[in-house]
């Protein structure tokens, strides 16, 4: 039987690495796939791993019919066994509908990867019908950390070297490197802590660790 399978992680955690070796393995035992992608940070129509690994990719746009894709591409002669649909939070809840369809009345297997959170700490909604939807949902087992050795939990945005909880909920780029110069826009992983604190790696560097005074005394 066919299944609707969302693996989810925090930025960093490898989801896109699993993604491309999940497709490697299934072309490997001779099945046929499609894979999706939208706002990939390596740009349009690519799916891309911070381990450099890349592959082409079907962007992936608010009004893309994935149901009509599929039949399309079946009625043409296509054989399509599975589709692999990475950056799956950005997809809308209907579309997330859609590929439940397809796996329970076409019987293609349908793998999606993405992130549940986004920088505010509030479900996409992509993923969250999919967390309502999925037959399984899988948490990554490679752990992203904090910067303080804590596991990762929350996605940070930074815009200048600075975190923020406000703005645009889609916005391009990608881990933040601590080497460099602060960029326009970037992310960073960080455990619940940190991130209601707004306490940054670059942030950490500059201000006293000690921690917070209790609410009384």
């Amino acid at each position: 039987m066919a299944e609707l399978t969302f693996w989810t992680g925090t930025m960093d955690a490898g989801k896109s690495t699993l993604a491309l070796q999940t497709n490697h393995n299934h072309s490997a035992r001779g099945r046929s796939g499609r894979i999706f992608t939208t706002h990939d940070r390596g740009g349009e129509q690519q799916i891309t791993s911070r381990l450099g690994l890349r592959h082409d990719a079907l962007e992936v746009t608010p009004d893309l019919d994935f149901w009509q894709y599929t039949v399309d591409a079946l009625t043409h002669g296509a054989r399509i066994d599975y589709l692999i649909c990475d950056e799956a939070q950005f997809y809308t809840p209907g579309q997330i509908e859609t590929l439940a369809k397809i796996v329970d009345e076409l019987q293609i297997d349908v793998f999606c990867f993405g992130i549940l959170t986004d920088f505010r700490t509030r479900l996409f909604p992509g993923a969250a019908r999919l967390v309502e939807l999925a037959d399984r949902t899988e948490v990554l087992q490679v752990e992203a950390l904090c910067w303080c050795g804590k596991r990762a939990t929350h996605n940070a945005r930074t815009e200048d070297g600075i975190m923020v909880v406000e703005g645009e909920v889609v916005v391009v780029g990608d881990v933040e490197d601590l080497q460099g110069p602060p960029a326009e826009v970037a992310y960073e992983v960080l455990c619940r802590q940190h991130h209601r604190r707004k306490l940054t790696a670059a942030r950490a560097k500059a201000v006293s660790l000690a921690p917070e005074p209790l609410p009384f005394g």
